[in-house]
């Protein structure tokens, strides 16, 4: 649908400032009203759910999914023939000639050795729509619900969900018992609608990786031993029953009278909730501006650990204010980082943490911008999730290793110096706090392993590749487009990204079209051939002639690789000046700005059919120190070795 544009939607001329439209995009909403209790002797969950679904599509529905993502825990499940199979795969060999093989390591072959009361189960007794039980169908993962009166559009319905679940032992991301010693950790484990949206039903399967759902608010009640301290999504709403470190130092709640609490929490606008919970946790927090506090809760283990998990809290404060300005506002009232991961991963208002390592908590915070806030489809754009969320934690984590890490109370003098001295080499490395995503993405192209970023997340035909493709080559994807349309406008792309796109589930042509607005250059090419194919980019500087009317120097540059790109020539003279020639894509309709104060010189574009490009200088051969293609190196050529001529004296 198209809406007619106010006088508001226009071009400021005086101020440059831009102003677009807000996208029309239905979404369907949800309310969960949760109540569970978990026997920690069992390890059984016991539930109910009251759901509101409000379909705000133009469609009629006769059938509702939920996922049920626990009964992947089982052997032969398609999780455990999907990671066995892959574990049969041969990448490559170590330094001793061994195989190494394809596995997840964190899953391997475990799940076909559960024992009964080891696997992970969600099994669903009944589902009532005003009082009379709908037909379920079960599809191992995806509960189908066949509706007996269809729902019609702009319409909502009431759900009563009667369910039971046996806590896995941990394998991946959910379950009990991990490797940290924790206790719980909770994820993925109540039935949950799928997500309905333009495309229809997403019901993928838990095959690996990956999560979408309906964004709506949460109303959540876990009762369980009282011995047992919860971390999770959203606000503690009965903190004075509780205590725990939810009120101020020096409050004593009062003592429960019975062998459980209920712990009660609130979310609004997410599409997940996770929870946690161990008799050992430590719990620090802080509000770090008025209505937002974060919270820390791990296993004390020695001094040094307690210290690690204090710097959390501490850097996490610290990050946040370059956390807004590069990417956009945090909307909610808290964060809480969790220890009892299997290395990281991102919920709603929460991050179940293996270690305190502050690139993984940099990481799985910034996925609140990029999946919980924009909530990118992410078994089908995996890449605009964990790319951008590569690249953003790249960029935080330079940015604090300058500016803060070295002043941080809660590491010692040696670890201060040794930040200090990275941040210095880090300086020298192009392109600048990028380098790693870029050897990634190299990595990848030297492998038989690269699909198109296109391809579905569980799809992939290696977990390598499956890796090194939506997070290294996702993040130079943006990295990259500063390279095209400036750093500066590409930063100001993210912030328009997020303003315009946060809670409507974007896709890569909704990314696109903001580019294109905020740029004013054309960029679906960039889309085609970074995302849907595997073409690479390879340029070289060719011969050099000289124009026999003026004797001045003729250039040559050769496009070796498939993907056309347009391209920054440095051209320095031995008297000490320099020049930056840019010959612009003809596919962009246009050029990016001026990105230093080097003389730049603008050439005719370059046609995407042409394998070479040839143009004239104002300089004599002789003159000439050095030619260098890409002098930034934010240009993903697969071989710089031939990117740049020196001529002797």
């Amino acid at each position: 649908m198209f809406k007619k544009l106010s006088l508001s939607c226009i071009i400021i001329a005086s101020t440059h400032q831009i102003i677009f439209a807000q996208p029309d995009r239905w979404q369907q909403r949800i309310k969960y009203n949760i109540d569970v209790t978990l026997n920690v002797s069992s390890n059984k969950l016991n539930g109910n759910e009251k759901i509101e679904y409000i379909n705000n599509s133009p469609d009629t529905l006769s059938k509702i999914f939920f996922h049920l993502y626990w009964n992947a825990f089982q052997p032969n499940s398609s999780m455990d023939v999907r990671s066995r199979e892959l574990g049969k795969v041969v990448v490559r060999k170590d330094k001793f000639g061994n195989n190494v093989l394809d596995w997840d390591s964190r899953v391997t072959n475990r799940i076909s050795n559960l024992k009964e009361n080891e696997i992970g189960y969600q099994r669903v007794n009944s589902i009532s729509i005003n009082g009379k039980k709908q037909k379920l169908i079960e599809h191992e993962t995806i509960l189908e619900v066949v509706l007996d009166k269809p729902m019609l559009p702009k319409s909502a319905l009431l759900m009563d969900v009667n369910f039971e679940a046996q806590v896995p032992i941990q394998i991946r991301r959910s379950g009990r018992d991990n490797a940290e010693g924790i206790r719980y950790s909770m994820s993925q484990w109540y039935p949950k609608v799928v997500e309905y949206d333009y495309q229809g039903w997403n019901a993928n399967p838990y095959i690996a990786r990956e999560f979408y759902g309906v964004w709506g608010d949460f109303d959540v009640k876990i009762t369980l031993d009282k011995n047992y301290m919860v971390a999770a999504t959203g606000v503690l709403q009965n903190a004075n029953t509780i205590g725990m470190g939810y009120t101020p130092a020096g409050y004593k709640p009062p003592k429960p009278t019975g062998s459980t609490l209920t712990w009660n929490f609130k979310a609004e606008n997410v599409h997940d909730f996770v929870w946690a919970a161990d008799t050992d946790y430590t719990h620090i927090s802080k509000e770090v501006r008025k209505g937002l506090t974060l919270h820390v809760f791990y296993k004390s283990t020695t001094p040094a650990n307690d210290n690690a998990w204090n710097n959390v809290l501490w850097a996490a404060e610290k990050a946040l204010p370059y956390m807004e300005k590069r990417f956009g506002k945090y909307p909610y009232p808290q964060y809480s980082f969790i220890q009892g991961g299997d290395g990281g991963m991102e919920y709603a208002m929460a991050t179940l943490l293996k270690g305190s390592g502050l690139g993984t908590v940099f990481h799985e915070w910034m996925h609140s911008w990029y999946q919980q806030v924009l909530g990118t489809n992410e078994s089908l754009y995996p890449w605009m999730d964990e790319g951008f969320t590569s690249y953003a934690e790249e960029e935080v984590m330079a940015w604090y290793n300058e500016n803060y890490a070295w002043q941080s109370p809660w590491i010692t003098q040696a670890e201060k110096d040794a930040i200090k001295r990275n941040a210095e080499e880090d300086k020298l490395e192009l392109p600048l706090n990028q380098s790693s995503n870029y050897y990634g993405y190299f990595n990848l192209v030297k492998s038989p392993y690269e699909e198109p970023l296109s391809t579905h997340a569980d799809h992939y035909n290696t977990n390598i590749g499956y890796a090194l493709s939506v997070y290294s080559k996702g993040a130079v994807f943006l990295s990259q487009l500063g390279y095209i349309v400036s750093d500066s406008v590409r930063d100001k792309i993210l912030l328009e990204y997020y303003k315009v796109w946060k809670f409507k589930h974007p896709n890569p042509n909704d990314f696109i079209r903001i580019a294109e607005k905020v740029s004013g250059l054309e960029l679906q090419w960039y889309k085609e051939y970074w995302i849907n194919s595997t073409k690479n980019i390879e340029y070289a500087v060719g011969n050099i002639n000289v124009d026999t009317t003026t004797n001045n120097a003729i250039l040559t540059i050769k496009r070796i690789g498939k993907m056309p790109m347009p391209i920054d020539i440095l051209i320095t003279y031995k008297d000490g000046t320099s020049e930056m020639h840019y010959i612009p894509l003809d596919l962009m309709f246009g050029q990016k700005p001026a990105e230093n104060n080097i003389t730049r010189i603008i050439h005719p574009a370059w046609k995407w059919t042409h394998p070479e490009y040839t143009f004239t200088i104002s300089r004599k051969i002789g003159e000439i120190k050095s030619v260098v293609i890409d002098p930034t190196e934010r240009m993903a050529d697969i071989s710089r070795i031939n990117n740049k001529l020196v001529i002797p004296n």
